[in-house]
């Protein structure tokens, strides 16, 4: 993912007409230094609203619609990290409608392709809205999570073009810029994911192991929230089951953050972001009970 990233941004810096980019906010830490050293303009755009723990629709489309005409937007195709909040598809579609009013270029993110909803069809279903709509757009994926692959640099860049001469044009200098930077990317990695997909009885394990596994995190938030909502019924929770993902963005500050982890040892980045890939049913009521003392208290 890291690596398509890079490639994509070095094209655009190189070849691309507006060197500035659009970035949620929060993102992916990454993203800003991605794109900072292939030398492209940063700008954010509003997309998390903490007084509700939700999307801040408004506010996105408004930044949209304001945005520099043909500048680059960011977008995460699901399960946005760090918050898990994801658009609605009748969210999506607004979103589409203020990149085509201001023309702007999509960059889509990929990095949890099937661990969100744990299908593959309803995590892709923004970036097709925006290829059916035929405009063009690029994609960056990552198959360390959906695959397991995270020692393996195991991604793929995608440009989607509107004609076929511009595809190879494109094609050509991606090819050249990777090679500068990595020259070839590790094998082994591709070959376990062509093994996959390419064979159907497998395919088909895969997925249904991912979606058991999207099944289980679902599961652990709504034993979450119901402990929640039991140790602390005059909070709305509904945050915890309303984000999707590996990641939850609890909206705790940095002084309640130092009384998880100094007093209960829960551990988790200062801006409250906890990975809810690591919490079983057996932890579930003990998180809950240190959310309580630390919201309570701090």
């Amino acid at each position: 993912g890291t690596g398509s990233l890079r490639v994509g941004a070095a094209f655009l810096q190189r070849h691309y007409s507006v060197k500035t980019i659009l970035l949620p906010t929060p993102t992916w830490a990454n993203h800003h230094n991605v794109f900072r050293d292939a030398g492209l303009e940063r700008l954010p755009y509003r997309y998390y609203k903490a007084s509700t723990r939700g999307l801040d629709y408004e506010g996105l489309i408004a930044d949209l619609e304001l945005a520099p005409e043909g500048a680059i937007v960011l977008l995460h195709a699901c399960a946005h990290n760090p918050t898990g909040v994801d658009p609605t598809l009748e969210q999506w579609r607004g979103i589409l409608a203020a990149v085509q009013k201001r023309r702007l270029l999509p960059f889509f993110d990929s990095a949890y392709q099937g661990f969100a909803s744990g299908s593959l069809d309803e995590d892709a279903a923004a970036v097709r809205l925006f290829a059916d709509a035929g405009i063009e757009l690029l994609l960056a994926q990552s198959y360390s999570k959906n695959l397991g692959l995270y020692a393996e640099r195991v991604g793929a860049f995608t440009y989607l073009g509107v004609d076929a001469d511009t595809t190879k044009k494109v094609l050509s200098q991606c090819k050249r810029i990777a090679r500068a930077i990595y020259s070839n990317p590790p094998v082994h990695g591709a070959r376990i994911v062509a093994e996959v997909v390419g064979d159907e009885a497998t395919f088909n394990e895969w997925r249904s192991e991912m979606e058991g596994m999207a099944g289980r995190i679902k599961g652990v938030r709504q034993e979450l929230y119901d402990h929640l909502n039991r140790i602390n019924p005059d909070k709305n929770w509904d945050f915890i089951i309303n984000q999707i993902g590996m990641f939850s963005f609890t909206g705790l500050t940095p002084a309640q953050v130092e009384n998880m982890t100094n007093k209960h040892q829960v551990y988790m980045t200062k801006d409250g972001r906890i990975s809810m890939a690591g919490l079983n049913s057996a932890r579930a009521e003990y998180l809950a009970k240190a959310i309580d003392d630390s919201v309570r208290n701090f």
